[in-house]
């Protein structure tokens, strides 16, 4: 059974632990690729996973070669990602709002720390009437290292008022609990995509099924 210790905020990542949106992605990036002619994997898909657009575009490159039109890549993937958020084709996860509903209640203030970029991350947010619920969002777009590093969840920390060892970080990618870890934050992990690697294990990291988790512990 998961414990927490009581936390004075509450950092959430985005793709894979608040919305469904990895597999979506995943299969626009497979699709733009095919596209242009790349023979793309499901190995690099999940390597991309939490990993900001620069990162993941010289994962992109390292596969492909550096002659990739990695522009036209992103262009492509770009169009369909943004209709299908306009469709509202991206599901919540689930016990999303519940978990929200509760922090809110309970006066325990929630930021977002996500390698998307600020407009996509806000868009997808709205879109799913989630953006209300945060007092404050951390982008890709606005550190200069992406996860693994500490830098997103250090600075969601930083607007939330609260210091990283006073804030619980939900993930659901290694990348992400690894910087989270790193950031000095009690965290928990919930799987999407990947299962926790090893170095994750040995962290200690509570890995669980479901937000419910979460919520149940926290209540």
């Amino acid at each position: 059974m998961l414990t927490l210790t009581r936390p004075r905020a509450v950092i959430f990542d985005m793709d894979g632990l608040l919305l469904d949106s990895e597999r979506v992605a995943l299969a626009f990036f497979e699709q733009a690729s095919k596209e242009l002619g790349a023979p793309w994997t499901a190995e690099l898909g999940l390597s991309m996973v939490g990993r900001t657009a620069k990162d993941s575009n010289q994962l992109i490159l390292d596969a492909f070669g550096t002659d990739f039109p990695i522009d036209a890549h992103r262009a492509r993937f770009g169009e369909l990602y943004e209709a299908a958020i306009v469709a509202g084709e991206i599901p919540i996860k689930p016990f999303v709002r519940e978990l929200l509903d509760y922090l809110e209640g309970t006066g325990i203030p929630c930021a977002v720390a996500t390698s998307t970029h600020r407009p996509r991350a806000e868009a997808k947010l709205g879109r799913a009437q989630l953006l209300p619920k945060f007092v404050a969002l951390a982008c890709g777009d606005e550190v200069t290292r992406g996860k693994p590093a500490p830098d997103i969840y250090e600075l969601a920390a930083l607007r939330l008022s609260v210091e990283p060892r006073d804030c619980l970080a939900l993930e659901d990618s290694n990348a992400g609990v690894r910087a989270a870890v790193s950031a000095n934050m009690q965290t928990v992990m919930v799987p999407d995509l990947l299962k926790p690697d090893a170095d994750i294990r040995r962290y200690g990291v509570p890995v669980v099924a479901s937000l419910k988790d979460v919520l149940v512990a926290l209540m």
